[in-house]
């Protein structure tokens, strides 16, 4: 197995992995994704939130998916988000043979991943309730925007909406990780979510993926 080509378990793995990059594009057209191998485990990490502007107060929330493969890989690249797309469009329908892009990007939140060890349980949420939150939140800000906000009102609004901590959530989860686990498609009906801290970092697990969130203060 070539170092630029990874084998995924199964096809149904690639369905998921195509999946996620798509609602990650959805979110960010010009975003990335850092993908990291280490054995026969691949961590797919994504943006679905974050700063746009220089000193925005918004969390920084990421995404992440770990998916199986069939051999040992070493893998650690962070390729835009089109050219991961590009690569999968291409693929056979049946096939689990992946072409790592070749051609890498910089994301400044790619730099600063969060520790694989060391996180807390803090307690559960239901996932109905997150989707409610992040729900709330897309209506709220767009109700705080008029017509033609400027970047420093749409700013201001996504600051106070997703920044703020999610009410009822055990310990200090912004608002930012529901609305990441709702446009990633993390939620699933009737299940519960995980929450756990780690000095600066939070992270909501459930059984499609996990969001991290960093506060945009100490990111």
């Amino acid at each position: 197995m070539s170092a630029a080509e990874i084998r995924f378990a199964d096809v149904e793995t690639v369905s998921d992995f195509r999946t996620l990059t798509a609602r990650a594009r959805a979110g960010d057209d010009a975003g990335g994704m850092r993908l990291v191998a280490g054995g026969q485990i691949l961590a797919a990490y994504v943006r679905a939130l974050g700063p746009t502007m220089l000193g925005e107060a918004v969390p920084t929330v990421l995404g992440l998916r770990t998916m199986a493969l069939q051999d040992d890989a070493r893998v650690d690249v962070t390729a835009s988000l089109g050219s991961v797309l590009d690569r999968l469009a291409r693929m056979p329908e049946d096939d689990v043979v992946f072409p790592v892009p070749t051609v890498t990007v910089t994301e400044p939140w790619a730099g600063v991943l969060p520790p694989r060890s060391g996180w807390l349980r803090e307690g559960a949420v239901s996932c109905a309730a997150l989707v409610d939150a992040a729900r709330a939140g897309i209506a709220e800000v767009a109700g705080l925007l008029p017509d033609r906000a400027g970047a420093p009102l749409v700013s201001s609004a996504r600051t106070a909406v997703w920044g703020r901590e999610l009410s009822g959530v055990p310990g200090r989860v912004p608002a930012g990780a529901a609305f990441g686990g709702f446009t990633l498609g993390f939620l699933e009906a009737g299940t519960e979510a995980t929450v756990h801290s780690n000095g600066r970092w939070s992270r909501v697990s459930t059984v499609r993926g996990h969001v991290l969130v960093r506060s945009a203060a100490v990111f």
